[in-house]
């Protein structure tokens, strides 16, 4: 019967995008998706809803900070940013003339890089030298290349959501279309991969120096957040925030970009999803035309590393001027395990609203915090954390704040949720969920990001089921086993005096 009400849920947001009102027979998501994969390993999901005549796009590639290593942090989000720069065709003027003075700069950004990478032992003079060099051949280069085109030729061509977004397991680029404009979509993207030019480089790479400035170095939170993560893992890659250590921002190099890029940038490691009104073998011979064009490469390494079981509480301060900032994480398995719907629903029973069990207990009544919620991550690729972050109410402190919080999850164990909590719970996961699903660009995203990080888009349509099938005494055994102080992690910001007070 679960499985039936799925089926017919997923009908109705498969008709609500169609514009249908009417009650129809259910259509299973893996019958409205066609599975095309190219001779070179690319693989793309077409899914065909009538109606307006546009399509949305989601090219996601299974590269993220996950992959980096010390020394390249941050790389995967700073290549999202060149991937904008365009190609030997695309946002150039006379790529013949461009392409000696990339290579001159690159000499020089090469010697810069190894000279800062001595740290204290660094020549000063020797980096400004160097640092004014690249800064010269890079204004140079910028008469051969013309502004940032891609862009551009979308919005002449009624382009909508043109984005990139870079996160611990993919990248990933969309935009949505009119559906006469397939064929500027797969040329434009398709060169983006054959034919990168990765121009202006060095001072792109500058303003994600500067976005970790503002994100990290110069936020409490953020700089709690990366401390954080780096103390709940102490091996696996997951421990890396996506934006990077600032060393690694400013020692990397074009050619080792390049490098990246030829080793994940690939077909095989990629999945493009289109959903829209699309004719679907018009769209199959347009994809072979231009994605066919792309080399087959192997399949980039795996990440080897496995994070070790933790075997006592670890415990990471900031100290700040700023308000005290609470975050507790712990260990869990795999999103593939079969716990994981569990801790989705554990998830919504602490944090959902204004009846959730923190924001009544902790909030309202006892007002102890701002706000408490809770949350999973880094990675979804590799077993991760069930987070809890929260915000003390002055003048009320972390370690009041914490306490109750382990009094509340206390209650999972003691006081499981009922059928009708339960049933509220599964209601508001089927709602977001589908929620998700019923425009364009939510499906693509869903399909492209299922099929890259889980292995299999069809994975989509298990989802509710699994979450349907958490019981009372799964939310307590999973508690009981997980919610240890010896499998915790617990970060906060002391707050220090200011300057002017500690003269009192």
């Amino acid at each position: 019967m679960k499985t039936q009400r799925i089926l017919w849920l997923t009908t109705v947001v498969l008709m609500a995008a169609n514009g249908v009102a009417r009650c129809e027979e259910p259509v299973r998501l893996e019958d409205r998706v066609v599975e095309y994969t190219l001779p070179n390993g690319m693989k793309f999901l077409l899914m065909h809803r009538p109606g307006v005549p546009v399509f949305s796009t989601n090219i996601s590639f299974r590269v993220g900070g996950v992959d980096e290593k010390p020394g390249i942090t941050g790389l995967s989000h700073l290549f999202e940013h060149m991937a904008f720069k365009g190609t030997r065709v695309i946002s150039v003027k006379n790529y013949r003339a461009e392409r000696p003075l990339l290579k001159a700069i690159d000499k020089a950004a090469v010697d810069l890089s190894n000279e800062m990478a001595r740290g204290d032992l660094a020549d000063p003079k020797k980096v400004a030298e160097l640092q004014k060099r690249v800064k010269e051949l890079e204004d140079k280069a910028r008469q051969f290349s013309g502004k940032e085109e891609i862009g551009n030729l979308y919005m002449r061509n009624g382009g909508l959501d043109l984005n990139a977004y870079t996160g611990k397991d993919t990248t990933c680029y969309v935009v949505s279309l009119p559906s006469n404009r397939l064929d500027l979509w797969a040329w434009l993207e398709s060169d983006r991969l054959l034919n990168p030019v990765l121009r202006e480089f060095y001072s792109e790479r500058d303003v994600v120096c500067e976005e970790r400035r503002l994100g990290v170095e110069t936020q409490p939170m953020g700089k709690l957040y990366e401390v954080f993560m780096a103390t709940a893992f102490i091996a696996h890659p997951a421990r890396y925030e996506v934006i990077g250590w600032m060393s690694d921002i400013q020692t990397v190099t074009r050619p080792m970009a390049e490098a990246y890029n030829r080793t994940y940038y690939i077909p095989a490691n990629s999945a493009a999803a289109l959903v829209g009104n699309l004719d679907i073998e018009k769209c199959k011979k347009t994809i072979a035309r231009y994605f066919g064009r792309l080399p087959s490469r192997p399949l980039p390494p795996p990440v080897r590393t496995i994070e070790p079981e933790q075997r006592g509480e670890r415990r990471a301060v900031v100290e700040s001027d700023a308000k005290p900032w609470l975050l507790i994480g712990w260990h869990k398995g795999h999103p593939l395990d079969a716990d994981e719907a569990v801790f989705e629903v554990i998830d919504t029973i602490l944090s959902r609203g204004h009846t959730a069990r923190f924001y009544k207990t902790i909030v309202r009544d006892r007002k102890l915090a701002t706000s408490v919620g809770s949350f999973t991550g880094p990675t979804e690729r590799y077993p991760n954390l069930f987070c809890v972050s929260a915000m003390p109410l002055h003048p009320h402190t972390t370690r009041e704040v914490e306490q109750a919080i382990y009094e509340v999850m206390g209650t999972l164990v003691t006081d499981p949720p009922g059928d009708e909590e339960l049933q509220k719970v599964r209601n508001n996961l089927h709602a977001d969920f589908l929620r998700e699903l019923e425009s364009n660009r939510g499906m693509a995203a869903a399909l492209a990001n299922y099929q890259m990080i889980y292995g299999d888009w069809r994975l989509i349509q298990t989802r509710l089921a699994k979450i349907d099938a958490v019981t009372a005494q799964d939310v307590r055994r999973v508690a009981e086993k997980f919610f240890a102080a010896s499998n915790r992690t617990v970060g906060e910001i002391v707050q220090t005096a200011k300057p002017a007070e500690k003269g009192k």
